[in-house]
C-alpha cells in the first residue's frame, strides 16, 4: 500500500526523478516521457468520465484507469532478466488485462452502426474526450515503443497500450450514440 505524508521532497530539483528500483533519471528520459503520457492517459479519461452518464462504461473505464497505473508502475521498474508478469516484486501488467479490454471493446462493438467512413473526434463530450485519450494513449505507445529499442519492456505492456487505444475509439464511439452522432471525415469537402 503507498503512503504519502508529504507531497514535495525537493529530491527532482535537479530534472531527475526516480524509478521504483531508486535510480535516478533525467525527467525528459524516455522512460519518464512514457509513464508520463500514461499518466496523461489517465487523466484525459477522468476528465471523460466527468460527462458519462452510461454507469456501464464508467465502470470500465474505472478499471482502466486502475490498470494505467499499473502500468505507470510497470513502466517505471526497469525490466530485468528476473522480471516476468508472475514475479509479485515487481508490478507488471499481464495478457489478462488486455483480454479484459478486448472482451469489453467487442460487447460494445455489438452496439455500433458500422463504420462508413473515417470518424472526427467530436460529438458527445464524453466521446471527444475519449477521441483525446487515444491520441495520447496512441503517443505513450510511440514512446515505449522507442524506448523498446533501448531498454526491454514487459511486451503485456505494449499489447495493453496498443489494445487501450482500440478500446478507446470504440468507447468514443458508443458515447456518441453507438456511433449514430459519429462525426464523419468527409474527404475533400472544403476544396474548391
Amino acid at each position: 500500500m503507498v503512503k504519502l505524508n508529504k507531497i514535495y521532497t525537493r529530491t527532482g530539483d535537479d530534472g531527475s526523478t526516480g524509478l521504483v528500483n531508486g535510480e535516478r533519471v533525467l525527467k525528459n528520459n524516455l522512460r519518464v516521457r512514457a509513464f508520463g503520457d500514461v499518466d496523461e492517459t489517465n487523466s484525459v479519461i477522468g476528465i471523460a468520465r466527468l460527462h458519462l452518464e452510461n454507469t456501464k462504461i464508467d465502470k470500465m473505464l474505472s478499471r482502466i484507469q486502475n490498470d494505467l497505473f499499473d502500468l505507470g508502475a510497470d513502466l517505471a521498474t526497469p525490466y530485468t532478466t528476473q522480471s516476468t508478469e508472475d514475479n509479485k516484486q515487481d508490478l507488471r501488467i499481464n495478457a489478462t488485462q488486455t483480454i479484459r479490454l478486448e472482451e469489453e471493446m467487442d460487447s460494445l462493438n455489438l452496439d455500433l452502426l458500422p463504420l462508413s467512413s473515417f470518424i472526427l473526434p467530436g460529438g458527445a463530450a464524453p466521446s471527444a474526450y475519449l477521441h483525446q485519450a487515444r491520441t495520447v494513449c496512441r503517443r505513450a505507445e510511440r514512446v515505449c515503443v522507442a524506448l523498446e529499442v533501448e531498454h526491454k519492456l514487459n511486451k503485456n505492456a505494449l499489447v495493453y497500450l496498443n489494445r487501450l487505444s482500440d478500446f478507446l475509439f470504440v468507447a468514443a464511439r458508443w458515447c456518441n450514440n453507438q456511433g449514430q452522432t459519429d462525426v464523419l471525415w468527409v474527404p475533400g469537402s472544403n476544396r474548391k
